[in-house]
């Protein structure tokens, strides 16, 4: 184990500033193995995956089915 490195990350950890730190903690536990809701959108609407769906009839109307 590498104490000597332990340490001088924690005095660095300890200088920054309320704002740095945020940004640290948001560096380090924000988990990136999922897709944000946001990349997702923009990867669906550029991608142009979803675009045969223009081409579908509309099966359903304002009159289909129960009011809310």
């Amino acid at each position: 184990m590498n104490t000597k490195l332990v340490e001088s990350l924690l005095q660095v950890i300890l200088s920054l500033s309320e704002e740095e730190r945020s940004l640290l903690e948001e560096k380090l536990f924000f988990d990136s193995s999922h897709p944000l809701t946001h990349d997702l959108m923009q990867l669906t609407q550029y991608d142009k995956v979803f675009d045969f769906l223009y081409n579908e009839p509309d099966l359903y109307t304002l009159e289909d089915g129960e009011p809310i």
